[in-house]
C-alpha cells in the first residue's frame, strides 16, 4: 500500500482568525459517461473530526465526473469484495476503508479501490494525518480515485485564493479556502481594496495587489511565514502580477514610464525589466505553461485584444480576432488551452483551443477566469442575486458550480497550485 507522509503546511496555520462562513457549493450539469462507483462507509471513521467517505463522495460528485452510488455500509479495506455484487448494483469500481486513532493523537486513514470489471483492487493508500488533516486526506483519496479511473491527476487536495470585499464597510480580505469552500482563512485584512491574487507555484506565496498606500502597489505574501513585503511600488499604477511557472520571476503592469505596459521582475523585487513597447495600454500579463511566452491584453489594434510574446520581450502576435473587446487571458498547465472573457452580448467566459483554434462558450456573466491545476475546471466570479460570487464550469462546458457564501462578495478567484 502507498504511504502518504504530511509535510504539508497550511494557512491557518500562519494567516490569522477562520472565517466566519464557508463557501456553500451548487452544482449542476454532469459529464457524458460518467463512471459509476459505489462509496462505503469507512470503518471506525467517526473517531476522526471529519468524516472520510463524505468528503469523498463530494468531491466525486461535484466533478460532474462519477455517479455516486450510496454502498449503503460500512466496508474496510480489510472486507472481501463481492464484485458480481456490486456489478449487479450498476457500480464499476468500489471504495473502501478505515479509520484509527493513534496514540500521539493523529490517525491512520486506509483506503482502497476495486475494479469490478476486472475483479481486482485498483489502487490503495495509507495516511497519518493530524486532526487537522483528516478532510486533507479524504480529498487525496478523492485525487487518486480521480486519477485512477479518469487518467488525470485530481485537484481535490488544492487550495483556492479569492477577495471577499464589504465596501459598505470598508473591509476587504484575501482569503485562502480548500477547493470545496471548506477551511476558509484569512490572509490578509485592510480597509483599503485588495485585488490580482496569484499563487506561487510551489503554493506558498500569494502576490496581490493592495491600494493601503491610496495607490495599487504589488505585495507578496508569504503563507508559511505570515511575512509579506512590497515587490514593486514604481511611480504610477503597479497591477496585475503574474509567477512564472519556475517561480523565479513575476510579470506585472506598471505605467511607471507613461502608457501601462508589461515588466517583469525577480521575485525579490530586483532586476526590473520592460517587456511590451507599444503606444496603447499593454496589461494582464499570464505567462504560458513552459514559461516561454506570455499572454496579455492590448489596445494596441484600437480595442482589447489577447497577444503573445517571448517572455524576453519583443514583437507580439495577436490571438484573439472575434468580437471588439477580450480580456483577461488565462493558459492551462498543460499549455494546450486558452480562457478568457469576451465582450459578446455581455462578459461571457471563452476557452479556445489553441492547436485548433476552436472557441467554446462557457459561461456568460463571468470575469476573471482560473484554470484549476489539471486543466479540467475554470473558476471564475459572476454577478447574481444583487452580489458576486464564484463559480466553476469544466472545460467542455457541462459541468457547473457555484460557490457562495451569506456574507459579502467574493470575486479575484485564483486557483492554487498541485501541492508537493
Amino acid at each position: 500500500m502507498k504511504k502518504l507522509s504530511y509535510l504539508f503546511f497550511s494557512a491557518a496555520v500562519v494567516v490569522g482568525a477562520n472565517a466566519n462562513a464557508q463557501l456553500k457549493v451548487e452544482i449542476a450539469g454532469v459529464s457524458s459517461g460518467q463512471i459509476p462507483i459505489a462509496v462505503a462507509t469507512f470503518a471506525d471513521e467517526g473517531v476522526a473530526p471529519a468524516q472520510m467517505s463524505a468528503i469523498i463522495k463530494a468531491d466525486l460528485e461535484r466533478s460532474g465526473v462519477f455517479k455516486v452510488i450510496d454502498a449503503g455500509t460500512v466496508l474496510s479495506e480489510t472486507s472481501p469484495i463481492d464484485y458480481n455484487q456490486w456489478k449487479s448494483r450498476g457500480a464499476d469500481a468500489v471504495v473502501v476503508g478505515s479509520v484509527q486513532k493513534l496514540a500521539n493523537g493523529n490517525f491512520n486513514v486506509r483506503y482502497e479501490l476495486h475494479d469490478t470489471i476486472k475483479s481486482a483492487e485498483l489502487s490503495a493508500l495509507g495516511q497519518t494525518p493530524t486532526p487537522r488533516y483528516a478532510r486533507l486526506a479524504a480529498h487525496k483519496i478523492a485525487d487518486d480515485i480521480y486519477e485512477k479511473l479518469t487518467g488525470t491527476r485530481g485537484a481535490f487536495a488544492t487550495r483556492i485564493a479569492y477577495v471577499n470585499e464589504n465596501r459598505g464597510a470598508k473591509d476587504y480580505r484575501l482569503e485562502i479556502a480548500d477547493a470545496d469552500g471548506e477551511g476558509v482563512q484569512v490572509a490578509v485584512r485592510s480597509n483599503e481594496p485588495i485585488i490580482s491574487p496569484s499563487w506561487s507555484p510551489d503554493g506558498t506565496k500569494v502576490a496581490y495587489v493592495s491600494f493601503e498606500k491610496r495607490k495599487p502597489v504589488i505585495y507578496v505574501q508569504n503563507l508559511v511565514t505570515g511575512g509579506r513585503k512590497i515587490v514593486v511600488n514604481e511611480k504610477g499604477s503597479n497591477s496585475a502580477p503574474s509567477w512564472s511557472p519556475d517561480g523565479s520571476k513575476l510579470a506585472v503592469s506598471l505605467s511607471k514610464d507613461g502608457h501601462t505596459q508589461v515588466y517583469s521582475v525577480n521575485a525579490d523585487g530586483s532586476g526590473l525589466r520592460r517587456l511590451s513597447n507599444s503606444n496603447g495600454i499593454d496589461t494582464e500579463p499570464q505567462w504560458s505553461a513552459d514559461g516561454q511566452h506570455i499572454y496579455f491584453t492590448s489596445d494596441r489594434s484600437g480595442g482589447p485584444q489577447i497577444y503573445r510574446m517571448s517572455a524576453s520581450g519583443g514583437a507580439a502576435t495577436r490571438v484573439t480576432f472575434t468580437g471588439s473587446y477580450n480580456i483577461s487571458p488565462r493558459v492551462s498547465s498543460d499549455g494546450k488551452t486558452l480562457a478568457w472573457i469576451s465582450q459578446r452580448d455581455g462578459f461571457s467566459l471563452y476557452a479556445m483551443d489553441l492547436a485548433s483554434r476552436q472557441e467554446i462558450r462557457l459561461a456568460d456573466s463571468a470575469t476573471e477566469p482560473s484554470f484549476s491545476p489539471n486543466g479540467k475546471y475554470i473558476m471564475y466570479a459572476t454577478k447574481g442575486g444583487g452580489r458576486t460570487s464564484l463559480a466553476v464550469v469544466s472545460v467542455d462546458g457541462r459541468v457547473k458550480q457555484r460557490l457562495t457564501t451569506q456574507a459579502g462578495n467574493i470575486r479575484e478567484p485564483n486557483w492554487g497550485p498541485f501541492m508537493k
